[in-house]
C-alpha cells in the first residue's frame, strides 16, 4: 500500500532542484529582503534558468508542462527558505498558465516568450476595493470602440503592482454578475495605467504591494484572454491551483519552523536539561508535526485532482487551502512559543514566518469563503 502515496523519482528530483536552489538563492537572503523590503528580482529571474516562471506552462509554448502536484513541491520547498518570495513566484505562474490555456495565438506569441523568461513578470488582478470575497461585483469596466477595449477602474491588493510587467485583469464587459466578466493583458506601459503607494504590510515584504489604477487604458480586443464573459471561469480555474500553491507556501512555512524548533529545544536548557527532554515540549513537537502531514496529504491528494480535472478537484483545492494555511500557522505559533523570548525577536527566522504565513488565510479565498465553497459542494450532492 505505501507504494502508492509516495513520490515518484521525477517528482523527487524536481523537489530536490528545488531545494537545492533555495538553499543557495534564498534562504541565506530573507532576512534581509524582510528587513529591508528588497524585492529580490534577479533571484526570481533566476528560478525561470530551471523553469520555474512556466511551471505548468505547455511544454508546446516553451513551458515544463508540470502537473500541480509538482508545482506544489516546488512551491513547498521554496517557502522554506522565504513564503513571501515563493508566493510571489506562484501567481505569476497562475498568469502564465491563463494566457497560455485560453489565450489566442497572437496574445500568447506577444507575452508568452518573456513571461517563460520572467524577463516580464505578471500580476493576477482580481480583487477590488468594493469587491473582496464577493468578487463577481466587480467594477472595473471594459467598453468596445472598434477593435480596442476602453478600460477604467482600480484592482486592489495586486501582488508586483508597478513593479511587473505584465497584468491579467478582470473586466466587466456585459452584465453584471459572473456572466459579465472577462479577462484581458493590461502591460505596464499603456497609456492611463497607474499605481497606489506600495502598501506597507505585516509580512510579505521582499514583494511590492498597490493598488493598479485603469483610466481609459485602449487595450487591443486580441488581448482577451477566452471569450468574452468567461474571465470569472478562468479566474476561479486559476484559483483551484493558486489555492493549493499558497497552501503548498504554508507547508513549506511551517516545516522550517517546525525543524528550527526541534534543534533549539535540543540545544536549550533549563532546570538542568534540554527543553527537548521535557515530555509537553514533546507533545507539541509531535502535534506540530501530526497536523504539517495531515495538511500536506490532503494539498497532494487535491493536487493530483486538480491535474486529473476531477469532478470534485474545486472542492479538494480549497478543503486543503484551508487546512494547510490554518494548521501552517498554527504549527509556525508553537513554534515561536517553545522559542520563548527568543522567537519573538528578529534575529531568529521564527516571527518572519509568522508575519509571512498570517495572510495565507485571507488571500486566493478567505479561509471562510474556502468552507463555504466546500459545505455548498457536498450540499449539491
Amino acid at each position: 500500500m505505501q507504494g502508492q502515496f509516495q513520490l515518484t523519482d521525477d517528482q523527487l528530483a524536481i523537489q530536490e532542484v528545488a531545494q537545492r536552489f533555495t538553499t543557495d538563492q534564498i534562504t541565506p537572503h530573507a532576512a534581509e529582503w524582510d528587513e529591508k523590503h528588497i524585492f529580490p528580482r534577479d533571484t526570481i529571474q533566476r528560478s525561470a534558468e530551471l523553469g520555474f516562471g512556466a511551471i505548468y506552462v505547455s511544454e508546446e509554448s516553451g513551458g515544463i508542462g508540470l502537473g500541480r502536484l509538482e508545482a506544489a513541491l516546488i512551491m513547498e520547498a521554496m517557502a522554506y527558505g522565504c513564503p513571501s518570495t515563493s508566493a510571489f513566484i506562484s501567481i505569476h505562474n497562475m498568469a502564465a498558465w491563463m494566457i497560455d490555456r485560453f489565450g489566442g495565438d497572437a496574445v500568447k506569441a506577444k507575452y508568452l516568450p518573456q513571461l517563460i523568461t520572467m524577463e516580464h513578470i505578471a500580476s493576477y488582478c482580481l480583487t477590488e476595493p468594493s469587491s473582496g470575497s464577493d468578487a463577481s461585483a466587480l467594477r472595473t469596466t471594459a467598453r468596445r470602440d472598434g477593435d480596442h477595449f476602453v478600460i477604467n477602474g482600480t484592482k486592489q491588493f495586486i501582488s508586483g503592482a508597478g513593479a511587473n510587467e505584465i497584468y491579467a485583469v478582470m473586466v466587466r464587459t456585459g452584465e453584471d454578475g459572473p456572466k459579465g466578466i472577462s479577462c484581458v493583458v493590461i502591460e505596464k506601459d499603456m497609456p492611463g495605467v497607474s499605481f497606489g503607494a506600495n502598501e506597507k504590510k505585516l509580512g510579505w515584504h521582499s514583494q511590492p504591494t498597490a493598488q493598479l489604477i485603469l483610466e481609459d487604458v485602449r487595450v487591443p480586443v486580441e488581448n482577451l484572454v477566452g471569450g468574452e464573459g468567461e474571465g470569472f471561469r478562468i479566474a476561479m480555474m486559476g484559483l483551484d491551483g493558486g489555492r493549493l500553491n499558497i497552501g503548498a507556501c504554508s507547508l513549506g512555512g511551517a516545516q522550517r519552523c517546525l525543524d528550527e524548533a526541534i534543534q533549539y529545544t535540543k540545544d536549550r536548557k533549563q532546570f538542568g536539561q534540554a527543553v527537548a527532554e521535557f515530555q509537553n515540549t514533546q507533545f507539541m513537537l509531535a502535534d506540530m508535526a501530526t497536523d504539517l502531514e495531515a495538511a500536506r496529504a490532503l494539498l497532494y491528494l487535491a493536487a493530483a485532482k486538480v491535474t486529473d480535472n476531477a469532478p470534485d478537484k474545486t472542492r479538494f483545492s480549497a478543503m486543503a487551502k484551508r487546512l494547510a494555511t490554518d494548521n501552517g500557522s498554527a504549527v509556525v505559533d508553537r513554534a515561536l512559543q517553545l522559542f520563548g523570548g527568543y522567537g519573538y525577536l528578529q534575529d531568529y527566522p521564527i516571527e518572519r514566518f509568522w508575519r509571512d504565513l498570517r495572510v495565507h488565510s485571507i488571500l486566493e479565498g478567505t479561509n471562510q469563503i474556502m468552507r463555504m465553497v466546500v459545505g455548498r459542494d457536498l450540499l449539491r450532492q
